[in-house]
């Protein structure tokens, strides 16, 4: 398993966080001993976070797509989009955390369109859309959505591509560790 502290990504010019602070709900952070979908206790609504200069490294070096990308529009701010996008440093997928006090909100436009026609770019280059809630997953396809539940450790997703008369496009499984 990758520690988040080992992975250091730089913000974009003109881009800070300010009050923003979805991502101290959307993960877990051992060090702090927050728990996905609930606020972190350092949290200060509205300022962003209690312990800002002693923080963990985990949160030092976490930097969400909205702070590094420029290309990435100021609608995807994450307290405004209420999700965090994140780019797995493995598989190169595109990792979408909802705020689970508004698990639709992906769905919404300019939102899901986008979605959409990232996981079009990205099919090809076996790469996924993973929208998360909590902990349950749905995978996002060009022609449709594949909800896959709870992945525990050693779970896997597994795409099969095919093409079809509007393009190409996947079956998605999710491979049980004790399959």
């Amino acid at each position: 398993m990758l520690d988040p502290a080992t992975i250091v990504a730089t913000p974009a010019a003109g881009r800070a966080c300010g009050t923003c602070t979805l991502c101290c709900k959307v993960y877990d952070v051992p060090a702090v001993e927050s728990v996905a979908g609930q606020w972190c206790r350092h949290t200060k609504a509205g300022q962003g976070c209690g312990i800002h200069a002693s923080r963990p490294d985990h949160c030092r070096n976490f930097h969400c797509l909205w702070m590094t990308e420029n290309w990435i529009g100021p609608e995807w701010k994450p307290d405004r989009a209420k999700m965090v996008l994140t780019l797995d440093p493995i598989s190169r997928s595109l990792n979408v955390q909802v705020d689970p006090g508004q698990p639709n909100c992906w769905k919404r436009e300019p939102y899901y369109g986008q979605l959409r026609r990232w996981a079009a770019a990205s099919l090809p280059l076996k790469r996924h859309v993973l929208v998360h809630v909590n902990k349950s997953t749905t995978v996002v396809l060009p022609d449709r959505d594949v909800p896959l539940g709870l992945f525990a450790e050693g779970d896997r997703l597994v795409a099969r591509e095919r093409m079809t008369p509007n393009g190409l496009t996947a079956d998605v499984e999710k491979v049980s560790s004790t399959a």
